[in-house]
């Protein structure tokens, strides 16, 4: 996906970080063994998390085992993989389809037209397995598109239709769980959306690309601005999060929502700074 939503491995105790990784490998191993290499490539620490979430949410039963990799081909890594593994790696594949689509419609990346396409002869089962889904999916993705070409500027309905396809991933099924974990995926998709904007501002400047935060960009303020409106919704997210009875794993995912998913900012950030002092 994205690379946000990840860990602050400083903070975090080894056996944490060993539980982290297990799921990372786990995922990656359902993949692979549904999708072949190119599901694999789709892997993200971003999913990871949300396997994590719903996994000590639906309280699932994780099998444990071993398992080799290209990445590490002498040493063996300790998967964790229960029910929503399988979800999860459905949910990112679709998605991974779409992020392709949009990237060859925008900017015309010939290698993303060609995973897309390779991704494409693989989605068939589950796009049929979750149509309800792939159907809001593919909606919001292209409202969102569209919304680009015309050059609409406003940030929040922006960020609003991203956070539409992060909460159809976010909810599982539908239960009493469903409106909190669509409120969480909604704020979410909002700070990836809004987080990718943010780090891609001056690049785009120069292409010409679409950002939604380029009107902001000149602004003596833009710094904090932004700082606040991303504070804003993870605050909405960690509201969300506090409100279900996670127990399994709980300090990990404080450790990405409280922590992890500003380590990528702070490193944005003091490069733009370095580079303004330059």
């Amino acid at each position: 996906m994205f690379g946000y939503i990840i860990v602050n491995q400083s903070e975090m105790k080894y056996k944490e970080f060993a539980v982290y990784h297990s799921y990372y490998c786990g995922l990656c191993r359902v993949l692979k063994h549904k999708y072949g290499v190119w599901g694999q490539l789709s892997l993200s620490y971003d999913m990871t998390f949300l396997l994590m979430l719903l996994s000590g949410l639906y309280d699932q039963e994780t099998t444990l085992g071993t398992t080799k990799c290209v990445a590490h081909p002498f040493e063996k890594h300790q998967t964790r993989i229960n029910a929503l593994t399988e979800y999860i790696a459905d949910m990112n594949v679709l998605f991974t389809y779409y992020k392709c689509q949009d990237d060859w419609e925008d900017e015309k990346k010939l290698h993303k037209l060609l995973y897309g396409k390779m991704l494409e002869g693989k989605i068939g089962k589950a796009r049929e397995q979750y149509l309800d889904k792939f159907r809001k999916i593919e909606r919001y993705m292209h409202d969102l598109a569209d919304a680009e070409k015309s050059g609409q500027a406003d940030i929040d309905t922006m960020a609003g239709l991203f956070g539409r396809v992060m909460s159809q991933i976010v909810v599982f099924k539908e239960d009493e769980w469903a409106e909190n974990l669509d409120r969480f995926g909604f704020f979410l998709g909002k700070f990836i959306y809004l987080m990718d904007a943010y780090e891609d501002v001056e690049a785009d400047q120069k292409s010409g690309n679409f950002n939604p935060l380029l009107k902001k960009y000149q602004n003596p303020d833009f710094e904090e601005e932004c700082k606040t409106i991303l504070t804003m919704m993870m605050s909405e997210c960690c509201k969300e999060f506090e409100k279900l009875p996670i127990l399994e794993n709980v300090e990990i995912l404080r450790n990405i929502l409280y922590s992890g998913v500003w380590c990528r900012y702070e490193v944005v950030r003091e490069k733009r700074r370095a580079r303004e002092e330059a």
